[in-house]
């Protein structure tokens, strides 16, 4: 075969294998299919992971290589069912809920600051332990601020309209965000903080808040941060460490150099699965914090490859799927979980070569850690319940294409989202009866009056009361007496009521 045959053939296959890629993302599934794909994968990898970099300290400290790994998986099963839960949940219980689940887990995140109650590990008051398994409330309130936060904000919106301004998104949302960031500094937890950080400046960007204020809170939060990393002994040296990576090697420079060093013997295909030297009381959390540094040294770069590719496909997948949706809810939902669990993947693996402070935030799904696993999964679910909700996706699903997985699962139909009908305006004024039988039409308006003169409108007298800017409060209040009393506080922090849209809902079978 001549070069120009084996080029036009390897064009070929390429363009067949595009088109087939292609071809696979176009059904409507597939944002679905995705999901479930990278969880279970980055769930099964970290199982591994925490297996092999746990070993050693487990037989060390209990006698047994496999109790922590029984107890991650433990929490992945846990996981799991956590997830199936949110695939099968309608809509409308999980905004009738966000609000009494959030009051419960800032309860939650006082009483275990209180001794007795919350237990102390290390100085930091963060766990319930309820048998063999301990609770992180801090982990639950990432979730349960994300689900709120959306309802809310979409509540809003579809009550006040066009008229929403900066205190409708900001209010009570960011005064709620303050109060749980300041519960989880006082066990301290400041890594949980920049989490939740997070997810209220994603819910403040998604949720239309304009730029210049969004940079006013952004640069106040990051100050705050640093404010708060400086107060500290511990964190103030993570600090110094970071500026000053030559200084102290053995001290407080040791355990982000071990890390290095584990990155480094890894090269590009790694030392082997189970073969690492770090997790040999060499690098300290290495089943926690400094997994990422356990996977570059036993699969090397190509494992590291594999991690950062999975995220960078559920960041593609969760932005796909907010896009996708038509529902304001779930799109704001989606987003707002896709940038806080990337921005903490990205936190830590930055910390782990040296990019950013060490901090604390574990990797997701991978780390070792019960809680924080479980409420991942959890989100993922609520992400691919979004998933079955695109209007692809319900169309298929109602024709009778869920595929095995779903029929194995006996999952719901999704119900086909409808926008609300626009309220009817102020200015419309009560509605005109037509003519009575046995009566003659009005006649139409013209520009002459019967008698052949032009008609002359008094002013004051019929038209309509001059607009007032949409911007002021006594305007909106205004409008929105005109509306019948419903106004941005009737769409309260607490109401769990909201705009039915979805067909299930309103108890009309599509």
């Amino acid at each position: 075969m001549t070069k120009a045959g084996v080029a036009t053939a390897g064009t070929g296959r390429k363009a067949a294998g595009a088109t087939w890629f292609g071809a696979w993302l176009a059904r409507p599934l597939a944002s679905f299919h995705l999901i479930v794909t990278i969880a279970t994968l980055l769930t099964l990898l970290g199982l591994v992971m925490v297996l092999s970099a746990s070993s050693v300290e487990a037989y060390a400290a209990d006698g047994s290589a496999y109790s922590l790994f029984v107890q991650q998986a433990m929490f992945a099963a846990v996981g799991a069912v956590l997830f199936y839960l949110a695939l099968r949940v309608p809509l409308s219980r999980v905004r009738q809920w966000s609000f009494p689940l959030f009051a419960l887990s800032v309860l939650a995140l006082v009483l275990v600051l209180i001794p007795g109650i919350g237990s102390s590990v290390q100085g930091s008051r963060r766990w319930f332990v309820i048998g063999p398994l301990s609770i992180q409330p801090s982990e639950i309130i990432k979730v349960t601020l994300i689900v709120w936060g959306a309802h809310l904000l979409v509540a809003r919106r579809a009550l006040v309209g066009s008229r929403a301004t900066y205190k409708d998104v900001m209010v009570p949302l960011v005064p709620a965000g303050l109060l749980v960031c300041l519960l989880v500094v006082l066990q301290p937890n400041l890594s949980t903080t920049i989490a939740l950080g997070l997810i209220l400046a994603a819910l403040l960007w998604f949720g239309g808040l304009p730029v210049r204020l969004f940079v006013t809170i952004s640069v106040s939060g990051l100050v705050a941060a640093g404010v708060l990393a400086l107060s500290a002994g511990y964190r103030s040296n993570r600090m110094r460490a970071f500026f000053n990576p030559g200084d102290d090697p053995q001290g407080i420079n040791y355990q982000a150099r071990q890390a290095l060093f584990s990155l480094a013997d890894g090269g590009i295909w790694g030392r082997g699965l189970g073969q690492s030297r770090a997790k040999w009381s060499y690098l300290p959390n290495a089943h926690n914090d400094f997994i990422f540094a356990i996977i570059g040294e036993e699969l090397g770069f190509l494992g590291c490859a594999l991690v950062l590719g999975l995220f960078a496909l559920f960041v593609y997948t969760g932005l796909r799927i907010a896009s996708r949706s038509v529902d304001p809810f779930l799109r704001l939902l989606t987003a707002t979980a896709t940038t806080w669990i990337t921005g903490q993947a990205l936190i830590n693996i930055g910390y782990v070569v040296g990019l950013l402070p060490v901090t604390g935030l574990q990797l997701p799904l991978v780390s070792a850690g019960g809680s924080s696993l479980a409420i991942t999964l959890l989100m993922f679910g609520l992400i691919a319940n979004a998933a079955r909700h695109e209007p692809e996706a319900v169309v298929a699903l109602h024709a009778g294409q869920d595929g095995r997985f779903s029929r194995l699962l006996r999952l719901p139909k999704p119900e086909l989202y409808t926008a609300p009908r626009p309220r009817p305006s102020a200015k419309a004024g009560p509605r005109k009866a037509g003519p009575r039988a046995g009566q003659q039409a009005a006649p139409k308006k013209s520009g002459r009056a019967p008698g052949g003169e032009p008609a002359r409108a008094k002013r004051g007298a019929a038209d309509p009361p001059a607009r007032r800017s949409i911007d002021s409060d006594s305007a909106r209040r205004a409008g929105n007496r005109s509306r019948g009393g419903e106004s941005w506080r009737s769409a309260l922090a607490w109401d769990p009521s909201y705009p039915t849209t979805h067909a299930r809902d309103r108890g009309k079978p599509r």
